[in-house]
């Protein structure tokens, strides 16, 4: 039997806002693919950029795909495409928003529709994709738009991200399903002063988090992100009036080897 391979993530990004030293949400997987793409190219020296082989993403908001338009155009002539791998509305939000000739080429028929640059790869709901030696999972989410988190594994290990949410539910039961679950990497993007704006905006703050730990796995420890740079020392502060060992803050260049 091969040996089994870790499942390594690096946190690229773990912000939800943009500013000098707050990078968008961005997690490396396997040092080839990309959930996400909030700062890709402002992250990654041009070889690594080359070495990525598929961006999975978790919906299309722009703080998760503004590297997107520019790697790919870094990555243009490579003899492989770049997949862009997620579930039909995703994808279909990117064609018409996105890689549309008007916001940005059409990478899919550049150079030409035989050697493109890009490619969509569709994901279904609740089905592995396989991406490289790991799987993704999309599991929908509660957001202002489709949106999905992943629960991504490899044999006797696996790691799940929520993506953008509210209180929701689809995602916890998939982690309480999940073999070998190593850790949780769940959204807080609002302190809880801004509750009506979260509300609105379908996300989650630190007040919000103990009734998502109910439904949780109990041994998994999570690791918050997508936290609004204006909101972060506040959000800071009520984590840790929350005294939940569990929760920790993320910062950028954490890595993570499973």
């Amino acid at each position: 039997m091969p040996p089994r391979t870790p499942l390594t993530v690096r946190v690229l990004g773990p912000y939800g806002g943009s500013a000098p030293g707050y990078r968008l949400t961005t997690f490396l997987i396997d040092g080839e693919t990309a959930l996400d793409a909030g700062a890709l190219t402002e992250s990654l020296p041009l070889t690594a950029q080359r070495r990525i082989r598929r961006v999975v993403l978790t919906h299309a908001h722009l703080d998760h795909i503004a590297s997107l338009p520019f790697l790919i155009e870094n990555l243009y002539g490579r003899s492989r495409p770049l997949e862009i791998v997620a579930p039909a509305p995703v994808l279909q939000a990117l064609r018409r928003h996105v890689f549309n000739d008007v916001t940005w080429p059409d990478f899919t028929r550049l150079p030409s529709r035989a050697r493109p640059s890009l490619v969509y790869r569709a994901a279904r709901t609740g089905r592995p994709v396989r991406c490289g030696d790991a799987t993704f999972t999309p599991i929908p989410v509660a957001h202002l738009v489709p949106a999905y988190g992943y629960l991504v594994a490899k044999p006797g290990r696996a790691v799940l991200f929520s993506g953008d949410t509210r209180p929701t539910h689809a995602i916890w039961e998939a982690a309480r399903r999940a073999r070998d679950l190593k850790a949780i990497f769940l959204e807080v993007s609002f302190s809880d002063s801004q509750a009506a704006v979260a509300r609105d905006s379908c996300h989650l703050t630190p007040g919000l988090l103990p009734g998502e730990l109910a439904k949780a796995p109990a041994r998994a420890p999570v690791f918050l992100y997508h936290m609004k740079p204006p909101s972060l020392s506040r959000i800071r502060r009520e984590v840790r009036a929350l005294s939940e060992p569990r929760l920790r803050l993320l910062e950028s260049e954490r890595s993570f080897r499973f």
